[in-house]
Parts: structure tokens; C-alpha cells; sequence
């Protein structure tokens, strides 16, 4: 365990949240408990604010030396995230990732959270609601898929394979607007391509052996560290398109994540040509 926030309470408190204020309103939201915020399907909903706001309160009472950022939080107050690349320590939260399915009715939505600490991520949790466990990891100690009643297995990323084989998933809406339809053709040189719309469920089926590779343009911190940390941990290759590390305070430059380093390279070649 870290030497300043207990990871296992910290997991214990999303499970708590989500049973408190996310699951009692899956698929019971009234009309005003859903909105838009930058676009049509870029949505908050009531448990998104109510479970931040839960989460929040009981990590500053427990932490109250941590930065808490969440993404409702930096909604509603964007100069927080300017604080997150200079705190000695943060907490961050996404309280409902996969909103869009949440509201749908879908039942692939997940509750993250990632521990920074000097600048790089030291733990990260994804709690799944609806199965009732988490997938996390803490930095140099693996990747394990832990259940409530103490049940631990540890996660391996897929062995590599050839690139016609390969099967993965690629946020493709947010690919740049001019490379868009290149790598779109790109893709067709793997295997299978797929998209949850949902970070949290990608980031478990790599850690979990099931996909080769996973593709992201944006990059919003509550949305990726603690899926990169884990996959990490479970031995999988993350980088920039650039080849550079990604580190918490990344905004930009894309994402990709791949089993080894070699089929990184094979796919930063030839698929995401940026």
C-alpha cells in the first residue's frame, strides 16, 4: 500500500458510492437528471454529481492533505486541472465513467480512481459496478482483480501476436480530424476493432489478456491514469504517439497501449500514423 492514501479504502468508498448513488438510478433517470455538456453525447447525470460529491467529502475527511480532482469538479471549476501536474499528492475520480451507457441503460459503466503522487501514478482502481469487483494495481506490485470477499487474481496483458490478428479497441471520434480517415483505413490491417465507449471496460479487458491494443486521442486524467498503470502492471507497453512516457498532467499527444514494446512500434508504424 502507498505510504500516504490507503488504496483499499479508497476502493471500499467507490463501492460504496456506486451502490448509494449510482446503481439505485440505473435505468430509473427522469428527464432532468441527464444533460448535455459539451455535446449531444457528452452527458452528466445525477448520479455522476451525487457520487462525486460522496466520494469527495469522505476523501478530504480521510486525505485531507490530497488534491481531489474529479472530472464534475473540474466541470464546474476548470482551473483545477492547471493544479494537478504541481501537488505533492492527488486523488482522482471519475465517478461514472461511460455516462453515455449509463444513461442508455447499458450496463458497462465503471467507477476510477488514481492516486499521484511527485508527479507520476502510484495506484489506480476500477471498480465495476455491476460485477461487483475491481481491477487495480499499485505501482511495482501488479495488476489483480480483487472481489469483496477477498478473492485476488493476478492479470497478465495478452501475449503478442501478428498484426492481422491483433483485436482491440480505438476511440475513434476523437482521433485528429485530419489524420481521422487514414487511420480509420489503418485499421483494417488488424483483426478486430471494437469500442465500448467506456475507458474503465477497456482498460480491464487488456489488463485482462482479451485485447491487443487499445487507442486514444484525448486525454483526460480521470479517464486514463489508472488504466494505464494498470495495464502497465499487468506488463502491456504504454506510450504517447510520440514514444514519450504519459504522465499525469498529459492533456494531449494520444495514447496507445499495446502487450510488448515491439507491437507498440508495429502499430504506431502502421496504424496510428500521426
Amino acid at each position: 500500500m502507498t505510504a500516504t492514501v490507503d488504496v483499499t479504502v479508497l476502493a471500499d468508498l467507490l463501492r460504496r458510492a456506486a451502490k448509494t448513488e449510482i446503481l439505485p438510478r440505473f435505468r430509473r433517470l427522469g428527464q432532468d437528471e441527464v444533460r448535455a455538456k459539451s455535446e449531444a453525447t457528452d452527458l452528466v447525470t445525477e448520479a455522476d454529481e451525487q457520487a462525486e460529491r460522496m466520494i469527495k467529502a469522505e476523501a478530504e475527511r480521510l486525505w485531507p492533505q490530497a488534491l481531489f480532482l474529479g472530472e464534475e469538479s473540474v466541470a464546474a471549476e476548470p482551473a483545477l486541472l492547471g493544479r494537478l501536474a504541481d501537488a505533492d499528492l492527488a486523488i482522482v475520480v471519475d465517478p461514472v465513467d461511460g455516462t453515455f451507457n449509463f444513461a442508455a441503460g447499458i450496463p458497462a459503466f465503471g467507477v476510477m480512481a488514481s492516486v499521484i503522487s511527485g508527479g507520476e501514478t502510484i495506484a489506480g482502481i476500477i471498480y465495476d459496478p455491476m460485477g461487483d469487483d475491481w481491477v487495480m494495481a499499485e505501482k511495482c506490485a501488479g495488476a489483480w482483480l480483487r472481489r469483496p470477499d477477498g478473492e485476488a487474481r493476478r492479470l497478465r496483458a495478452a501475449e503478442p501476436v501478428a498484426l492481422d490478428q491483433m483485436v482491440g479497441m480505438a476511440s475513434t471520434g476523437y482521433l485528429p480530424q485530419e489524420k481521422r480517415a487514414e487511420i480509420l483505413g489503418n485499421l483494417a490491417k488488424v483483426r478486430f476493432l471494437t469500442n465500448y465507449r467506456c475507458a474503465a471496460h477497456e482498460y480491464r479487458t487488456l489488463a485482462g489478456g482479451h485485447v491487443h491494443y487499445l487507442i486514444y486521442n484525448k486525454l483526460m486524467p480521470w479517464d486514463h491514469l489508472a488504466g494505464t498503470l494498470i495495464s502497465q502492471e499487468a506488463g502491456a507497453y504504454v506510450a504517447r504517439f510520440d514514444g514519450s512516457p504519459y504522465l499525469p498532467h498529459h492533456l494531449d499527444g494520444g495514447l496507445l497501449v499495446a502487450p510488448d514494446k515491439a507491437s507498440w512500434e508495429l502499430l504506431r508504424r502502421e496504424v496510428v500514423t500521426v
